[in-house]
């Protein structure tokens, strides 16, 4: 039995991708807020880093007379004197640089042009050509000098943007693994708790499987009120099917029953051979359709007593029945010295009532000792399938008689024909074994035995899901 690619996600599955999803997409946007949160602070932090070393810087420089610029004696931070460390100064007026820290000297930096006094200008990371990216802050300011126009000046502070980009990475990778590991912990959590939640459902699915397998005769109680409801309605049905399996059986046995008394009684009044009896072909004629009568009789007899597949049935195990009617076939074949040969898994089990096993085998192996001239192989195998509710079971009888012919075979399998039509040459037993065969939804066979030369019955029953 071939596994349907478009089977449904159990509710497990569907609650753990829905949780995974929703899990991810929280943690996505949770992740991508804190950075965004980090990020503008980190940058925030930045500009006011530039905006003190210029606070420090103005307040160090100084102007004469005639407009030349003082720079301060020392720096507010010691990398300013130190070529490329990644901070630097620079003082523009309107025809160029006015002034330089030692580590911009010489540096292409990326400055704007001249601002208007108070304006600032916080840009970056900016692309410079030889150093990498910085930040920017630039300001104009202007200096009152005696007797003279002001001196308006831009002064620009650059820092690298390693140490940023530094911190912003070790943040990130701190965030991811944090939140990894939140996300694994919360996954983790959820499946514990939705198995727990569903775990009702999953012991109503392996009690049900019990009872499918026969182990149990029905489900407990012991559920949550969503779900009791639910049990109770399964319990009914499993009563409700074995009540009316019975119910007919026994109903097609009583009318049977009934119809053998009348039919005993004519048969005797026309075998009497009384002078008011008819003429002998008419008694002849009535005395072949009474008998025609009993036979159809006996064989909805023995149908009753095979009751068919059952959904919920406890499992027959297969060898010690087969063993005990091969014996009793023999000893009623002493005669002819047929002997049959076993070959039987020891764990092959039939999901059925016994009586249907019975059936099944003992006009099987009947037929193959009606047939045969000195041997019959019973064959009994398991079809196992991991994945199936139940094992599936396959049959069969092999005799060294005549066989079937081929062109016979179709009628001897064809379904609706009914009384001698339908047993003609095999007698009734073959036909219940027909009827049981379609009941359990199996599959049965007719050719050549290949190992003894006579013919083969093989009875299918795949496994069940």
């Amino acid at each position: 039995m071939r596994t349907d690619p478009t089977r449904p996600l159990s509710l497990l599955a569907r609650s753990a991708l829905a949780s995974l999803l929703a899990l991810v997409a929280f943690l996505g946007v949770t992740g991508f807020a804190l950075d965004r949160a980090y990020y503008e602070g980190t940058l925030t932090a930045e500009r006011d880093r530039l905006q003190s070393y210029f606070y420090a810087y103005l307040a160090g420089f100084d102007v004469r007379r005639d407009g030349t610029l003082i720079p301060p004696d020392a720096p507010p931070q010691p990398d300013f004197d130190r070529p490329g460390s990644g901070l630097y100064a620079v003082v523009t007026d309107s025809r160029g640089v006015r002034w330089a820290s030692r580590s911009a000297r010489g540096r292409d930096l990326p400055f704007t042009g001249d601002l208007a006094p108070g304006q600032v200008d916080f840009r970056g990371p900016l692309s410079s050509m030889a150093m990498g990216h910085v930040f920017v802050l630039s300001e104009g300011v202007a200096w009152d000098i005696p007797h003279r126009a002001p001196l308006r000046l831009t002064l620009h502070i650059a820092e690298s943007d390693q140490a940023f980009e530094r911190q912003i990475g070790a943040y990130r990778r701190t965030l991811a693994l944090w939140l990894l590991g939140l996300g694994v912990a919360l996954l983790a959590m959820q499946q514990m708790l939705l198995r727990w939640s569903l775990s009702p459902l999953s012991r109503v699915r392996q009690e049900l499987r019990r009872v499918q397998r026969g182990e149990s005769s029905a489900l407990s109680s012991d559920y949550p009120r969503e779900l009791s409801g639910l049990t109770r309605g399964l319990n009914t049905i499993i009563q409700s099917e074995r009540e009316t399996l019975e119910r007919q059986r026994h109903t097609l046995a009583d009318l049977a029953h009934s119809l053998k008394t009348p039919l005993a009684v004519i048969r005797a009044r026309f075998e009497s051979g009384a002078d008011d009896a008819p003429p002998p072909q008419v008694c002849h004629d009535v005395l072949e359709q009474v008998r025609r009568m009993d036979s159809i009789i006996a064989y909805q007899l023995s149908r009753a007593a095979a009751k068919g597949r059952q959904t919920f049935a406890a499992p027959v195990p297969v060898a010690a029945h087969a063993e005990a009617l091969v014996q009793g076939l023999e000893k009623v074949h002493a005669v002819r010295r047929i002997l049959c040969e076993f070959d039987i898994d020891p764990e092959a089990r039939f999901f059925g009532p016994e009586g249907d096993l019975l059936e099944l085998l003992g006009n099987l192996t009947e037929n193959g000792f009606k047939w045969a001239r000195s041997r019959v192989l019973l064959s009994v195998h398991r079809l196992l399938d991991a994945t199936a509710l139940r094992e599936g079971l396959e049959i069969v009888v092999e005799d060294d008689g005549p066989g079937i012919p081929p062109e016979r075979v179709e009628r001897l399998l064809q379904r609706g024909v009914r009384g001698d039509e339908r047993v003609q040459g095999h007698g009734i037993g073959l036909a219940i074994v027909v009827d049981l065969v379609h009941a359990y939804r199996a599959e049965m066979g007719v050719d050549r035995s290949a190992a003894l030369g006579g013919a083969r019955f093989s009875l299918r029953f795949p496994p069940i899901r």
